[in-house]
């Protein structure tokens, strides 16, 4: 047995716009991160994806490693010494990895290899080369099941998704780039890995009287959440075209949380309320007006950097709390000059902690800062967020960019 096996504040603004300008460039204000440029960088996100693309790829060759050691151990030590535990791991590592025929090709390998160096051992009969012939072809044959359960796991995931997809398509559709002449972006950040859409919502539509957008967030999640943001969306497409002013669509937006609240036997058992900011833009004269329901205040970017936080002068009740006090809505008015991006957001951004619990103030962060378009400006606050909260983030969020070119 012991024997070798072988050899600030703008200038010309308006004085009658009523909202605060605190999130503004000034003198002694935020001064922009000089690391943070206009465009998206490379973060945390990016890093990540690249050690996974360089694990997968060790992972894909690690079953051939691992015959091709088990095979020299095998044959350059003594008898009293096996490989077999690695003959074995190497078609159970690739069973979640690789095809079917993958599989079962590593199977085949990791077997020819251990009959291969028997047979110039000259110890093919012995028990305990047999023992590990058959142990090897047993594992192999446990790999190609497993692989085949795993394919099938993953066919039934890929099958959710594709459900998720178009669910979201439905009830959360993209808005075109280019709606009433003005440029549209929106993006949908789920907390949770997987998920695709939650309690957080955002609608545009063109009307009569304007471009209308709707931001909003509900209480709760689940498919509770998301029945609620189905009810919001219709509603807001219908009353986005007949009512005539953003206070009315607000009012049907009320009526209908209460009335899909009663079919299901009260407010409690359809996530209570809604906080919501709603906008209308006019096709002329370069105005928005403004109506919120308890939702974080919209902000109004100029083509120069100057950056102003459109908070309601009188807040009001979210949505769905109507029962509780009749506070009239009153759309405030403010002026969106040309070149200007208006951002909609909701609490996922301005609530984004980091590490040492700090929120992620996307005045602060923005002001003084240009982008060319909605698009990147949104690509760049997701990127920014990540990298703020380390890659995780606590709460669904919701970003709207609406750009008057």
């Amino acid at each position: 047995m012991g024997q070798q096996r072988g050899g600030a504040q703008r200038a010309e603004e308006p004085n009658d716009e009523p909202y605060d300008r605190s999130g503004g460039r000034s003198p002694g204000g935020p001064v922009p991160d000089p690391g943070l440029g206009d465009e998206p960088v490379p973060g945390p996100a990016e890093a990540d994806r690249s050690r996974i693309s360089c694990a997968r790829n060790l992972a894909r060759v690690l079953p051939a490693l691992l015959i091709l050691v088990g095979a020299f151990y095998d044959y350059f030590t003594p008898m009293a010494f096996t490989a077999g535990p690695l003959f074995t791991a190497a078609p159970l590592v690739a069973a979640p990895l690789f095809s079917l025929r993958g599989t079962v090709l590593t199977g085949i390998a990791a077997l020819v290899a251990v009959l291969t160096i028997h047979i110039r051992l000259g110890i093919v009969f012995k028990v305990d080369a047999l023992t590990q012939v058959v142990t090897v072809a047993t594992v192999g044959a446990l790999a190609v099941l497993i692989n085949i359960l795993v394919r099938r796991t993953d066919e039934r995931l890929a099958s959710a998704h594709q459900i998720a997809e178009a669910a979201q398509r439905a009830v959360l559709p993209e808005p075109d780039r280019r709606i009433g002449g003005l440029d549209v972006a929106a993006r949908y950040e789920a907390a949770q890995a997987g998920a695709f859409i939650g309690g957080d919502l955002y609608a545009v539509q063109d009307s009569p009287h304007g471009v209308r957008l709707a931001v909003g967030d509900v209480r709760g999640k689940g498919m509770e959440a998301v029945a609620a943001v189905a009810v919001l969306i219709g509603a807001f497409r219908e009353a986005a075209e007949q009512e005539a002013t953003p206070e009315a669509v607000a009012q049907r937006l009320e009526r209908a949380l209460a009335r899909e609240g009663t079919r299901r036997k009260g407010l409690d058992a359809f996530e209570g309320f809604t906080t919501a900011v709603l906008a209308e833009i006019t096709h002329e004269g370069g105005l928005v007006r403004i109506v919120n329901r308890g939702h974080p205040p919209p902000l109004l970017l100029y083509a120069d950097g100057t950056l102003v936080t459109l908070a309601a002068a009188n807040p009001a009740l979210p949505l769905g709390m109507g029962e509780l006090g009749s506070w009239p809505d009153r759309a405030q008015e403010a002026r969106f000059p040309h070149g200007a991006t208006l951002l909609f957001h909701t609490d996922g951004l301005s609530e984004a902690r980091d590490a040492q619990g700090r929120f992620y103030d996307p005045a602060a962060r923005l002001a003084g800062r240009t982008f060319p378009g909605p698009d990147v400006l949104l690509a760049t606050l997701s990127e920014e967020v990540r990298r703020h909260t380390g890659g995780a983030l606590t709460d669904d969020m919701a970003l709207l960019a609406v750009r008057r070119p």
